[in-house]
This record gives structure tokens, C-alpha cells and sequence, in this order.
């Protein structure tokens, strides 16, 4: 699963700061979530790209076959 699949440009749109609003934003309880699940998702990936690199890099075996 990658983080794009989240991504939707409809709601790209109502996160836009105006220029006169000096509120700060709140995230609502469905921001968060998926945050979390970004978040989730980002930290799988990088456990996996951990086990490649470890089988990538590691040492060869001495098996010569002879």
C-alpha cells in the first residue's frame, strides 16, 4: 500500500490558508486518523526497505559448490 492511494485533490482545496485568516487550524478527528494511517503506512514501508537492503547487502555465502 502506498501513502498516494490517500491522496484525493478535491480536499487539496479547502485546506488553502486565506490571506486574512489569522486563526490557527484545528484538524478534525478524520485528519487525524489519517495521519495515523500515513503515518502507519510510512513506517511499514521503511521496516520493509530495511529487510531488502539487509538481504541486498549482505555478505555472500562461501558455498563455491566444489
Amino acid at each position: 500500500m502506498k501513502i498516494m492511494e490517500f491522496y484525493e485533490p478535491a480536499e487539496d482545496q479547502g485546506t488553502k490558508i486565506k490571506q486574512n485568516d489569522t486563526r490557527k487550524h484545528r484538524f478534525t478527528l478524520k485528519e487525524l486518523n489519517k495521519l495515523r494511517k500515513v503515518r502507519e503506512i510510512a513506517k511499514a514501508e521503511d521496516i520493509e526497505h530495511g529487510k531488502f537492503v539487509k538481504i541486498m547487502y549482505a555478505t555472500p555465502a562461501d558455498d563455491t559448490g566444489l
